[in-house]
């Protein structure tokens, strides 16, 4: 049985390395947001990318759309966008001389979904996507339409200093399995970025996915993957720590922090350190996983005081205060 399981986990790897090459051939560099969107993608979870415009999230999601085969939909957030645009409506059709109610499904009905600039459309419109995220299901006019399997969201947003964005609500944010942040380019990638665009061909992603029901058969896989009670009771002592006013709780958190991380953020902790562990060539989740997935997995889920947003304190600073908080406990 422990042979059949090793093998599994090599094709895992496998398959998430010929994923990851596949994206690399129209991405130049943003290897560690490649990486977390391919471990969101495995864990069934959503994806937040933020960066400024131009550094390839959009072409990010579209080669991944291209590498493993799945339909895709892509929608433009824009101020004047309405839910209805989202998700759908219900239109008046004749059938048999009657007029009928007939629901027209939105772009949401996809699976893999391109949410472009979400943070530019407002919050009302945002929450459209809320029972999607979560429930996998859209209820309209009190009926309720499944999406497809898989169902994954990957929501791009400027950041928020930027002109035109309204923040997302705090509940949406706590949807995203993961936040990734995509940085400016090395010089060394700027140069290739510049080959590639302007004097040579990019190569596109083949098909890396040989069909849907592999993609849910390893998403099943990596939560069987098992993690010792010791490493759990250490995630715990985390995700506590980042809560203000709580026993254990990190200093910068009781005195920066308004909202700490929910019970997802300990979800998406283990999760994604399953997946390491699996690219580790190991068969169980060490602390050295936890520490990778910690901060993509909690950034968002950590509201800011007054206090914290005026000193310019980063969530990512409190997740590592608590990190270090766990690794001392015993």
């Amino acid at each position: 049985m422990d042979t059949d399981i090793a093998a599994k986990a090599q094709e895992f790897s496998k398959l998430f390395e010929s994923l990851e090459a596949e994206i690399g051939k129209a991405i130049v560099g943003q290897h560690q947001v490649v990486r977390g969107l391919l471990t969101a993608l495995f864990a069934n979870g959503h994806v937040l990318l933020e960066g400024a415009p131009g550094l390839g999230k959009t072409l990010l999601v579209h080669s991944l759309g291209r590498a493993t085969g799945l339909d895709f939909a892509r929608i433009q957030f824009t101020p004047d966008l309405m839910p209805a645009d989202i998700v759908g409506t219900n239109l008046i059709a004749e059938d048999s001389g009657r007029k009928v109610f007939q629901f027209q499904k939105g772009p949401v009905f996809t699976n893999i979904l391109l949410a472009d600039e979400i943070n530019r459309a407002t919050p009302k419109t945002q929450s459209a996507l809320l029972e999607a995220m979560q429930e996998r299901h859209s209820t309209i006019a009190g009926t309720s339409y499944p999406m497809p399997d898989p169902f994954f969201v990957l929501a791009t947003q400027n950041p928020i200093e930027m002109e035109g964005t309204y923040p997302l609500p705090e509940a949406q944010l706590d949807r995203f399995l993961v936040k990734l942040l995509v940085g400016y380019p090395t010089p060394a990638e700027l140069h290739e970025i510049l080959d590639r665009t302007t004097s040579g061909v990019v190569d596109q992603p083949a098909k890396a996915l040989n069909q849907v029901s592999e993609l849910l058969h390893f998403q099943q896989f990596v939560r069987a993957v098992p993690v010792a009670r010791e490493v759990q009771e250490r995630v715990v002592t985390m995700v506590m720590a980042t809560h203000p006013g709580k026993p254990g709780s990190a200093p910068s958190a009781s005195r920066f922090v308004r909202y700490g991380a929910s019970p997802r953020g300990a979800q998406a902790i283990l999760l994604c350190a399953k997946i390491e562990a699996l690219l580790a060539g190991r068969l169980h989740v060490a602390w050295s996983d936890i520490r990778k997935s910690a901060a993509s997995a909690l950034r968002h889920r950590l509201i800011l005081n007054f206090e914290g947003e005026a000193e310019g304190v980063t969530a990512d600073q409190i997740v590592e205060e608590a990190l270090g908080l766990a690794t001392a406990s015993k």
